[in-house]
């Protein structure tokens, strides 16, 4: 059953949370009237968290999260109540130049902010974000009862960090949810090498978009304030659903193709493209089931069609 009290006066920890995902967590939370902590190691100035000033409304503290006394020091001293962990080292690309760092930041982050949790007592839920890529290829349609299985280093990263918050849930009866999201895309995504924001730039700069899968991998997409909203949705809830496991998605579900065409018919616009077919270890088919967090009484609050109109304006307002 949903809090009554909401989550007003709250002291939420959100790690990553200046980042493309966590700027909008922080923004909603804020709106709920949460106190946010928001533990970073540097401030891009042309990130949403930046452009939206949410600076002035959280409490930024120098961190780490590969330094586990630093981390429990955070939750100790600020007296943590809830935690979002989201900060991960997210770019595939950059997995496959330096692994060592993904694996060490995803992996031993996580374990850190758990290590964390454990030692205090007063934090009462802990949402742990994991990826639809954890699952690996091993299933077309994803749900949560599937074994993860990653065989590269970003989704080793994801699934060795599910497995851990599995095992501490498991072992510790910790109030831990995790939760498995498809692309995400949306104002303040400043990684143009995912597809929606390169097909985006490529409508404003008027270039060919470059294509580096053959164009007929399947994706969910689900729009960043769909995303905040299930986090605030599974945090008000989590005294009865602590222990699960959640896909979330949307009716999105497409071929980088059929998404170009999806697009130029919301923005009324065309582009042209190239095939490169340079894409290395990619998915051919992935699909998350989310009738489990449908059942619970969560659904996406907006249509493709709004929300990549919303992103474009952002990115006409805002591309570097």
């Amino acid at each position: 059953m949903e809090s009554m009290e909401g989550l007003k006066g709250k002291r939420i920890l959100v790690t990553g949370g200046t980042g493309f995902v966590g700027s909008h967590v922080v923004e909603l939370l804020l709106k709920k009237g949460a106190s946010v902590i928001v533990p970073f190691r540097s401030l891009n100035p042309y990130s949403y968290f930046s452009l939206q000033k949410l600076d002035r409304k959280v409490l930024l503290v120098v961190s780490d999260l590969k330094d586990r006394l630093r981390v429990f020091d955070i939750l100790s001293k600020y007296e943590i109540n809830y935690v979002i962990h989201l900060a991960a080292q997210a770019r595939v690309p950059t997995a496959y130049i330096n692994p060592a760092e993904t694996l060490v930041n995803n992996i031993v982050g996580t374990v850190n902010i758990l290590e964390g949790v454990r030692a205090c007592k007063n934090i009462t839920g802990v949402i742990i974000a994991s990826s639809d890529k954890a699952y690996g290829k091993s299933e077309k349609i994803c749900v949560e009862t599937h074994r993860v299985g990653g065989d590269h280093p970003y989704e080793v990263s994801k699934s060795a960090s599910d497995l851990i918050a599995q095992a501490y849930l498991k072992t510790y009866g910790m109030p831990i949810v995790i939760t498995r999201f498809g692309n995400i895309y949306g104002p303040g995504d400043i990684n143009y090498n995912r597809i929606i924001p390169g097909i985006l730039t490529s409508f404003i700069e008027k270039k060919p978009l470059e294509i580096r899968s053959d164009g007929t991998y399947v994706r969910d997409y689900i729009y960043v304030k769909d995303v905040a909203l299930a986090y605030v949705f599974l945090l008000k809830k989590i005294g009865s659903i602590k222990g699960q496991v959640y896909n979330i998605s949307t009716d999105t579900t497409c071929s980088v193709l059929q998404l170009m065409k999806k697009t130029e018919k919301a923005l009324r616009k065309k582009t042209s493209y190239r095939i490169m077919n340079t894409a290395i270890n990619e998915i051919p088919y992935q699909h998350l089931d989310n009738s489990k967090i449908t059942a619970l009484g969560w659904r996406p609050s907006y249509t493709f069609k709004r929300g990549v109109r919303e992103t474009y304006s952002w990115y006409k307002k805002n591309s570097l």
